[in-house]
């Protein structure tokens, strides 16, 4: 039963305009392993089956995003893909899956700025200013 529950099926919504993004959309998430997809044109809409060990539907919405395409950001929308980040995340928690990283180079990002940025008790205001009574 635990097996069955990680294979998911959901739809990815795509608002009106630019119009057209269905089958560049479904072209584009074809080319990702492990990963069934189907245009569904009349509903502005991608089907996609996956494994929620090797996908989740917020990683897929973000590859897209990150391309350029448009999601529907309807109020319903917005909330059923909130609550379903929030299952898929309690579930792969729940299996012990390992934490995905959502960028790939956010850590990096942190390093440089950290390595640039002073550390420990720094202080900019000269010796003068601070023993100023």
């Amino acid at each position: 039963m635990l097996g069955t529950d990680l294979k998911k099926k959901r739809e990815i919504l795509f608002s009106k305009f630019p119009p057209g993004q269905v089958p560049e959309a479904a072209d584009d998430l074809q080319r990702l392993e492990h990963l069934e997809v189907q245009a569904k044109h009349e509903d502005r809409a991608v089907g996609v089956a996956y494994d929620l060990q090797v996908h989740t539907l917020r990683e897929l919405d973000e590859h897209l995003v990150d391309k350029g395409y448009h999601l529907d950001n309807t109020l319903f929308t917005k909330l059923t893909r909130a609550l379903i980040y929030y299952v898929e995340d309690t579930q792969l928690h729940n299996i012990g899956a390992p934490e995905k990283r959502l960028k790939r180079s956010s850590q990096e990002a942190y390093v440089h700025a950290w390595e640039h940025h002073p550390h420990g008790d720094h202080d900019d205001t000269p010796p003068e200013w601070r023993e100023y009574k």
